[in-house]
C-alpha cells in the first residue's frame, strides 16, 4: 500500500542513521569536549559510560516500546498507553520538544553562517580571540543575518521532512550521518597531528580515578547523557512509530546511545588537542575551555583555525560537520510536531508547512535576542529532564516486568534485555531528583536574592513560571486533545504492520 510504504523506514540502517542523527547534535561537538575537560577527562568518560547504560539506554528503549505499541505521536501515544486523563503528559512531551525546536533552529542557523564564513576565509586574518569575538558579536548584533539563517535552517529541515520518512528523513540521514563521521574524523586527524597535541589526548584518556569521588563529575555525566542522546525527549518515540513490527529494541538503542558517545569522543579528540596545541599558554587553553559553548566554538576555536596551517579548509570541514549535526537533530524536532498533527487529521504536507511556519515565527525572538535564546535553552533544556521522568512513570504504571516480557524480549529480539532495565526504570525518579535538584540548586546560587524572579535568564523562577503556564494549558485542553487524535493501534487491537499506517495521511 502506498501510504504504508511511505510511512516506514526502508531498512534498519536507515532507522539507525535517523536515530543517531536525532541524538547527535551541537551538544556532542561543543558541550562534550568542554564538559569532559572540566570534569577530569578520562574519569568523566567512565562516569558518562555508566550514565548512558543506566539513564539513556533504558529511556530510549522505553520510548521505542511506547511508539511500537501505539503507533501514534506523543499526544495519542500517552493517551492510549496510560488513559485519557493522562493525555496532557503526551502534550508536555511534544510541547517541550517543540520548545527546544524554536530556538535550536536559530543555533542551526549559526552553524550555517559560520560554514559560509569559513568558505569565505573569514578566519584566516582573525587569529586572536579578540578578532573572532568581533566577528561573533557582529553577527549576533545583526538581526537581519540571525533571522535569515534561522529561516534557512527551518527551510532545509522542513524540505527534508516534507519529502516524507523514507524519501526525506531516511534518504537525508543516510548521507548526513556517514558524512558527519568522515568530516569530524578528518578534523580529529588534523588536530592530533599538531605539535603539542599529545597533551590534550593524554588529558582526555588518562583517568584520575580520584575524580570519580567528586559528585559534580557524576552529575555532569548524567546531564550530558540526557541532553546529548535525547533520551526521554520523545524524539526517538516519534521516529520509532515508523519502524517495522520486527524491529529490535535493545540492539538499536545500544547502537544509538554509544554511537552518540563515539561522535562526542571524536569531537573531543579534534577540539582538545587543537586547543592545547595552538594556545600559547596552558592558561589560554583553559580559558578557551571555560568560555562556554559559544565562546569555545565561535570565538576561541575559530581563532585557532586562523593560526593553523590549512586552517581555512579545516574550519570549513568543521563547521560543515557542525551544521550537519545540528540539522539532523532539528529534523527529529520538526517531526514531533508533524506526526501529532497527522494524528489529528492533517495531511503530512500541510502538517509540515504549519509546523515550520510556527517554528520560524516562534524562533524569531531567539534569533533577535541572545538573552531570550539563553533563557529558552535553560527552561526547556531542564524541562526535558522532567520529560524523562514522565516516561519512566508511564512505564511503571503500565508494568515494567510486563513490558520487559511482552514488548522488549519478543521472539524477534536480536538481544534479550535483562532485569537491569526494569531496575533502572524504577530507580529513575531517584536519579532524576539528584540531577534535577542539582540544576535547581545551582541556579539558586546564581540568584541568591532573585531566584524566584521569572524575568531572570537562568533563575528557578523563570523555569517554574513557564512550566506552570504550559501545564495549566495542557490540563485545560486535556480532553480536547484526547478527542482530536485518531484511534491508535492499542484502541483498534490490530497487530499487523499495515494497519497502523494505512489510516495515516498520505505524504
Amino acid at each position: 500500500m502506498e501510504g504504508s510504504s511511505k510511512s516506514t523506514f526502508g531498512s534498519r540502517f536507515g532507522f539507525i542513521c535517523a536515530a543517531i542523527g536525532m541524538a547527535v547534535g551541537t551538544g556532542n561537538i561543543w558541550r562534550f569536549p568542554r564538559v569532559t575537560a572540566a570534569n577530569g577527562g578520562g574519569a568523566f568518560l567512565i562516569a558518562l559510560t555508566i550514565a548512558i547504560f543506566v539513564w539513556a539506554i533504558p529511556l530510549l528503549i522505553a520510548e521505542m516500546v511506547i511508539a511500537k505499541k501505539t503507533r501514534l505521536g506523543t499526544v495519542g501515544a500517552i493517551r492510549d498507553f496510560m488513559g485519557k486523563k493522562f493525555t496532557w503528559i503526551g502534550g508536555w512531551l511534544g510541547a517541550a520538544a517543540l520548545g527546544i525546536m524554536f530556538y535550536y533552529s536559530v543555533v542551526s542557523g549559526w552553524t550555517l553562517r559560520y560554514f559560509v564564513y569559513a568558505l569565505q576565509g573569514a578566519f584566516s586574518n582573525a587569529g586572536t580571540p579578540e578578532a573572532t569575538e568581533v566577528i561573533w558579536e557582529g553577527f549576533l548584533s545583526s538581526p537581519g543575518q540571525t533571522i535569515f539563517f534561522h529561516f534557512l535552517a527551518m527551510l532545509i529541515g522542513g524540505f527534508i521532512i516534507y519529502k516524507g520518512v523514507a524519501g526525506g528523513i531516511e534518504k537525508a540521514t543516510k548521507v548526513m550521518i556517514p558524512t558527519l563521521f568522515v568530516l569530524i574524523t578528518a578534523t580529529m586527524l588534523r588536530g592530533i597531528t599538531l605539535p603539542g597535541a599529545t597533551d590534550g589526548l593524554v588529558f582526555l584518556f588518562t583517568p584520575n580515578l580520584g575524580d570519580l569521588a567528586n559528585p559534580t563529575v557524576w552529575l555532569e555525566a548524567f546531564t550530558q547523557a540526557a541532553w546529548s542522546t535525547g533520551a526521554g525527549w520523545a524524539l526517538l518515540m516519534t521516529y520509532a512509530v515508523y519502524t517495522k513490527e520486527k524491529e529490535d529494541l535493545g540492539v538499536n538503542c545500544f547502537v544509538i546511545g554509544f554511537g552518540d558517545v563515539l561522535i562526542g569522543i571524536i569531537a573531543a579528540m579534534a577540539i582538545l588537542p587543537t586547543v592545547y596545541a595552538l594556545s600559547e599558554t596552558v592558561e589560554l587553553a583553559e580559558a578557551a575551555l571555560a568560555s562556554g559553548n559559544n565562546g569555545l566554538i565561535f570565538v576561541y576555536l575559530t581563532a585557532l583555525f586562523g593560526n593553523m596551517p590549512g586552517g581555512t579548509f579545516i574550519a570549513a570541514i568543521f563547521f560543515l560537520a557542525l551544521a550537519i549535526a545540528a540539522t539532523s537533530s532539528l529534523l527529529s524536532m520538526i517531526e514531533v510536531g508533524v506526526l501529532n498533527l497527522q494524528d489529528a487529521g492533517f495531511s503530512r504536507n500541510k502538517a509540515t508547512i504549519w509546523i515550520c511556519i510556527v517554528g520560524f515565527l516562534a524562533g524569531v525572538p531567539s534569533a533577535y535576542s541572545i538573552n531570550f535564546l539563553d533563557n529558552q535553552d535553560w527552561v526547556w533544556g531542564v524541562a526535558l529532564l522532567i520529560s524523562g521522568l514522565l516516561i519512566s512513570i508511564v512505564m511503571m504504571k503500565y508494568g515494567v516486568q510486563k513490558i520487559l516480557d511482552e514488548e522488549i524480549n519478543h521472539e524477534n529480539a536480536d538481544m534479550k534485555i535483562g532485569a537491569w532495565w526494569g531496575w533502572c526504570i524504577r530507580a529513575f525518579p531517584v536519579m532524576f531528583v539528584g540531577v534535577f535538584g542539582w540544576w535547581v540548586w545551582q541556579s539558586i546560587q546564581w540568584y541568591p536574592d532573585d531566584w524566584w524572579n521569572p524575568m531572570e535568564i537562568f533563575s528557578p523562577g523563570t523555569m517554574f513560571a513557564q512550566w506552570a503556564i504550559l501545564i495549566i494549558v495542557l490540563l485545560l485542553l486535556n480532553n480536547r486533545l484526547a478527542e482530536l487524535i485518531r484511534p491508535g493501534r492499542m484502541k483498534e487491537g490490530k497487530m499487523s504492520d499495515e494497519v497502523p499506517f494505512e489510516k495515516m495521511a498520505k505524504e
